[in-house]
């Protein structure tokens, strides 16, 4: 790493950590530049979801897993892999899945299928027998989540947490239009405020696959927020706005100094 001289930078935990995660989205990437990627900047990468069900359309799968073990990166499949597999009652199935590739994680969802939320919660206390799971609230259908109330939110995540999630993801998919957005891009400012109140920062973790949400994380919970859907060119991004060296948070840690 360069000589930052006498720079004064927030501090940031090492790697294995449980805190101030950066999880990244692998859509599908070609395998040399995941490679590339993963090699580069994986002192940086703490995860890498394999979104939605690409992982059973990827004919490098299993180099891209290697790959990721060998770098100290942990991963995980998408929740809606998870909800195929429900929705066609093969559980087990899913379960032997996972197991055959070695993952320590599974995402456990109810973004799309109809499954309510003590029903998920039964399938996380299943799951965390075997698993660290990463429970998500809130749906992939824009109105269905806007009529989700934040008292809902809150019970939700508070029953997923209870049934042996280790972290719960909050929905705001890979465009930044859902669950915790609305469709036009826009946090729901309210909703989040109510959730920083009632959970703890570090049982969550909030997607957000943009600069603007990205940096408003960060402006509220401070640099070692836990932080989801990355694109792989924003992985240094990211960094720099965690350590303020970014226009957007550069004066988040400077305030005492002026």
């Amino acid at each position: 790493m360069a000589e930052m001289s006498s720079l004064r930078l927030p501090e940031r935990s090492v790697k294995p950590r449980a805190n101030g995660l950066t999880i990244v989205i692998d859509t599908g990437m070609p395998t040399a530049y995941f490679r590339d990627v993963v090699k580069s900047m994986g002192s940086l990468i703490d995860f890498v979801k394999f979104g939605w069900g690409t992982c059973l359309v990827t004919p490098d799968l299993e180099a891209k897993i290697a790959c990721l073990r060998e770098h100290g990166v942990e991963y995980f499949f998408g929740g809606t892999l998870f909800e195929k597999f429900y929705v066609q009652g093969q559980v087990s199935a899913y379960a032997a899945f996972c197991r055959a590739y070695g993952c320590r994680y599974v995402e456990i969802s109810n973004g799309t299928i109809a499954l309510s939320n003590r029903d998920k919660a039964a399938m996380i206390r299943e799951f965390s027998d075997e698993f660290l799971v990463l429970s998500e609230v809130g749906y992939k259908d824009s109105e269905k989540s806007i009529n989700l109330r934040p008292a809902r939110w809150i019970e939700y995540i508070r029953e997923d947490l209870s049934a042996g999630a280790w972290k719960v993801i909050t929905e705001a998919r890979e465009t930044g239009t859902a669950g915790i957005v609305r469709p036009d891009g826009e946090l729901r400012f309210g909703l989040m405020e109510e959730i920083f109140d009632a959970v703890e920062a570090e049982k969550m973790i909030y997607e957000a696959p943009n600069k603007t949400l990205q940096a408003y994380f960060i402006e509220k919970l401070g640099q070692e927020v836990n932080l989801a859907n990355i694109a792989f060119h924003d992985i240094i991004g990211l960094e720099t706005l965690r350590l303020g060296l970014r226009s957007d948070t550069l004066m988040l840690y400077e305030g005492e100094r002026l």
